[in-house]
């Protein structure tokens, strides 16, 4: 069995990857760009690029005609100077002649409106003429290129998302709802409580996707209909790789994942928990919006880290940063280039927690077209001497002195789950406020006191193995089932310590909800019975009283009474008054804490540093230091690499009493230390 601390690596290369989206295939026309590009790659210190991603027109401009001679040209340009390549599909953007000669292969939207050929992402995922045409042209890419030593990985598509909702799909929908619902309608027709406003099913016919001009208020065909997107998407998927597993088993294989900005929150068009066990590799795309004016540096970096420790958990090793920018990107509502020294923070806080490369969207800027003005390596300018491009320069050269740090893990004692199904229900409840559910926002709040105090914590899924942990936090879980109850309910049995908040256990897996109470096991766990939820206008405040404090609450406000619990805190306003808030409850050999309500960031802070102290949970390598300094930690069986990251733009002084070396600079280093604005430190700690 592999160690909690036993490297993985999940390409064959033993070194940081750096480089990014590379597009030859915008400038055939130009071979002296092409001689420049191969020159900038060396003296970026980049060694790795992803390409063919949007090339389908470029490697097949008709029907049957192959052009793969450029592509030979940049496989042998780019090994002759130690490069690798990801070689990407060419399915997310297709060529003009394929719509035209095959209509089925466009989408239809929701209002059923088939949409002309443009832009990208838009093709049925359903049609068979478009994954015969997907699966052929990627069996002539593993044919021809599966062999060459510069080939690392497959990169499938690009950014899978959106849905279709044309006669194909809304056949396969039915089928997929048939397998589901072992062919009973009847079964179907209760799990969507289809009685309501006399909606209910006699002909699997009559079934059609969600429309604005159609069925759109039966949550748990919505909820359904979601699930089945994922399910078709990776279906697609699965049709894309099978000659890449036959003819280059041994070449691993991903697809890049992405995250909602501004806040940072999981991606919401598929279900990347289900998604992450069909792929070798997590790799994903990040797009903070740095120096933004409505909140702090440190604050959005750790939103940072709680995306990246979600898609880290996803499989429990390194994840790649398939695509960021260096400076600015063209689609913000503000598109504010990073300042001096960013994007070598940036960077190492995506290596900190958990990447194993760093990697842009793009090599070089693209002359014409929707990205022309987006980030790059390589400027119009064409020249290694701007300011960008020096600074990518000097990652480069800094994650050439990593290369030890690549498959180290981040283990961690607790976890924080997050449920995509959950998320999709709970935006559709019409209940409650829509604007102030935020639950991916309410997960980064309890994240924020572990991430402040430098405690590693896993973002899992209900699938993982919650007796990993001795900390499971559980916020807003609006969706259980039975199964995930059972599981909760023998984490604190058998001595886990677990916290649900306000807005949990209401309904099942259909969106159906539980009757007669809160669920009798989770009463059982909690000690308490959930009466009602009080939901507050935005202006609305209240306050509840904590271990002889007083924090603001707002939001939503559970009316407990308490069972076996003890209430530790205790509401001090409206018709609840003087009634429990947070309570504790020894269950078995754990223990369980119910937090009510929405409650201000200090609550947490103090709530948790409480259940840190007890459960002895602490820092890899313990450094003093001030708020905005985030201290983060991979580890190996022998080495704790540690990376001191200043969020600020003042100095910032940190410390600690061991002698440790800087990685980079090859300083022994002990005492005090003083940061720079957005300067990091990494530092060796032997065992």
């Amino acid at each position: 069995m592999m160690s909690k601390l036993e490297k993985k690596y999940v390409t064959k290369a033993k070194f940081m990857l750096h480089g990014g989206d590379y597009n030859p295939d915008q400038w055939l026309d130009r071979p002296d760009i092409l001689a420049d590009d191969i020159k900038l790659m060396k003296l970026s210190h980049t060694n790795t690029f992803s390409v063919g991603i949007f090339a389908w027109s470029a490697l097949e401009p008709e029907e049957g005609v192959y052009q793969f001679d450029w592509l030979d040209d940049v496989f042998d340009r780019i090994h002759s100077i130690g490069g690798r390549v990801i070689l990407a599909t060419p399915s997310g953007a297709r060529p003009a002649w394929l719509s035209q000669t095959y209509p089925e292969v466009l989408r239809v939207n929701t209002s059923r409106v088939k949409q002309l050929h443009g832009g990208r992402h838009n093709h049925c995922l359903t049609s068979k003429v478009y994954r015969e045409k997907t699966r052929h042209i990627n069996r002539l890419l593993a044919e021809r290129y599966g062999g060459h030593p510069a080939l690392l990985m497959w990169h499938i598509s690009n950014e899978y998302g959106g849905e279709c909702h044309c006669d194909l799909c809304q056949n396969a929908f039915r089928e997929w709802l048939r397998m589901k619902y072992d062919n009973s309608l009847k079964a179907l027709n209760n799990a969507w409580w289809t009685p309501f406003w006399s909606h209910t099913f006699n002909d699997w016919s009559q079934i059609e996707s969600p429309s604005p001009i159609g069925e759109n208020g039966l949550h748990g065909l919505n909820l359904d209909w979601r699930r089945f997107v994922t399910d078709q998407t990776i279906s697609f998927y699965e049709n894309e790789i099978i000659p890449l597993k036959e003819l280059t088993p041994d070449i691993p294989i991903t697809t890049n994942f992405m995250a909602d900005t501004p806040d940072l929150i999981p991606y919401q068009g598929l279900d990347y928990s289900k998604f992450a066990k069909h792929v070798d590799v997590i790799s994903w795309d990040a797009y903070p919006v740095w120096h933004n004016d409505w909140e702090s540096t440190a604050d959005l970096a750790m939103k940072v880290g709680f995306i990246n420790d979600l898609y880290r958990s996803l499989k429990q090793q390194p994840f790649l940063l398939m695509e960021c920018t260096p400076s600015a990107v063209n689609w913000h509502n503000v598109n504010k280039a990073k300042r001096p020294g960013m994007n070598l923070l940036s960077s190492m806080q995506m290596i900190a927690h958990g990447s194993d490369s760093i990697l842009y969207f793009q090599f070089r800027k693209s002359r014409g077209s929707s990205e022309k003005l987006h980030g790059a390596i390589v400027d119009h300018d064409n020249s290694p001497k701007n300011r960008v491009f020096q600074e990518v320069a000097k990652v480069g050269e800094t994650l050439e002195q990593l290369a030890e740090v690549v498959g180290t893990k981040r283990p961690s004692e607790a976890a924080i789950l997050y449920d995509w199904e959950n998320d999709w229900a709970l935006q559709d409840a019409q209940g409650f406020a829509k604007a102030t559910k935020r639950y991916p926002q309410t997960l980064q709040q309890h994240y924020r006191t572990f991430w402040e105090q430098d405690i590693p914590v896993d973002v899992i899924t209900k699938e993982h193995d919650f007796s990993a942990y001795k900390l499971l936090i559980v916020p807003m879980l609006y969706v259980i089932s039975e199964e995930t109850i059972s599981r909760l309910k023998k984490f604190t049995a058998n001595g886990g310590t677990l916290v649900m908040t306000y807005i949990s256990g209401i309904v099942n897996e259909h969106d159906l909800t539980y009757t007669g109470g809160w669920h009798p096991d989770l009463q059982t766990i909690f000690g308490i019975e959930t009466l009602e939820t009080d939901t507050l206008h935005p202006k609305d405040r209240n306050a509840v009283s904590y271990r002889n404090q007083t924090y603001e609450m707002k939001d939503y406000a559970t009316v407990i009474e308490l069972k076996a619990a003890t209430a530790e805190g205790v509401y001090q306003d409206d018709f609840y008054a003087h009634t429990p808030a947070v309570t504790s409850h020894q269950y078995e050999q754990g223990k369980a804490y119910f937090i009510g309500a929405r409650l201000e960031d200090q609550f947490h802070r103090d709530f948790y540093l409480s259940l840190i102290k007890e459960l002895s949970l602490s820092p890899v390598f313990p450094v003093k230091h001030g708020k905005g300094v985030s201290v983060q930690a991979r580890q190996d069986q022998h080495n704790d690499y540690i990376f001191i990251m200043n969020f600020t733009e003042q100095q910032q002084l940190v410390s600690f009493d061991k002698r440790v070396k800087d990685i980079v600079t090859g300083e022994m280093l002990s005492g005090d230390l003083i940061l720079e604005k957005y300067e990091v430190r990494i530092v060796l700690n032997s065992h």
